[in-house]
């Protein structure tokens, strides 16, 4: 068997301890197969009742912590995880797979089905199929959107992220999707001149990784119409697609009915 990078993953059967680095790995994992998870970072939120130790952050996760559980596999991410954290736990024995940072929505959720149907053993669960048929289609577009991710410095959604196929398939284009980076930080004078220059006219301003509120991130923009949405909304993949397609449609249609008033 092999993860989404071709290394292989030699697990003996269907894994019954499981540690999960990646916050939407591990809420698939929960509602598809529970019980199974033994350990998950800080930052696994959801379920909100998940109940297992927890190992550190994605991105410096306490391995030897993750050793001690003694976990038949690992979950991680190319993006999310560090590579040298990746090989310490396989050359001491521990099995990972490390699904590839995904730049559509069709993408996850295929590497989600891979993942669930051949390493768990399991049926493909109903919520997977029903994500694929809420996001199938994508809606004509009506905005270009500049998408911060973080402040101090602003960092942007750029090429081939998964945030950004999730708005371009509810009509929203990314200001920064030609460009060579997947996350670039332009300077705030440049932002602003996106919309000044007529290059994006919205700006999507999530509450994860970093929090904008209304008070954190619009005013940097004086004018320009602003939408506030749910991360997990924007960049989770697994169960949360679900309801996310309605929540962030929701969100997105009160700005533009808004601006059109």
């Amino acid at each position: 068997m092999f993860d989404d990078l071709g290394e292989e993953v030699p697990v003996a059967g269907a894994p019954r301890k499981v540690v999960s680095l990646v916050p939407a790995l591990t809420e698939a994992v929960a509602v598809t197969a529970p019980g199974r998870l033994v350990g998950a970072t800080d930052y696994c939120t959801h379920p909100p009742d998940l109940d297992v130790p927890r190992v550190g952050g994605s991105k410096y996760p306490k391995v030897d912590a993750v050793m001690d559980l003694r976990p038949d596999l690992v979950l991680a991410n190319s993006e999310e995880n560090r590579p040298e954290d990746v090989q310490r736990l396989r050359a001491n024995g521990f099995p990972v797979w490390v699904m590839e940072a995904p730049a559509t929505v069709p993408a996850a959720l295929g590497s989600l089905r891979r993942v669930l149907t051949q390493a768990f053993e399991l049926d493909e669960p109903g919520w997977l199929v029903e994500a694929e048929e809420i996001w199938r289609e994508t809606e004509p577009r009506w905005a270009t959107a500049v998408v911060p991710v973080w402040r101090k410095p602003w960092v942007v959604l750029g090429r081939d992220t998964f945030g950004g196929d999730v708005l371009d398939r509810l009509g929203v284009a990314g200001a920064y999707a030609d460009h060579p980076d997947r996350y670039p930080r332009p300077k705030l004078d440049e932002l602003r001149a996106c919309f000044a220059e007529g290059r994006a006219d919205l700006l999507v301003l999530p509450d994860e990784p970093y929090e904008f509120t209304h008070d954190d991130g619009p005013e940097a923009f004086p004018g320009v119409p602003s939408v506030l949405v749910s991360g997990r909304d924007l960049t989770w993949y697994g169960p949360s697609l679900v309801t996310a397609h309605r929540a962030l449609r929701s969100a997105l249609d009160a700005v533009r009915h808004g601006r059109r008033a």
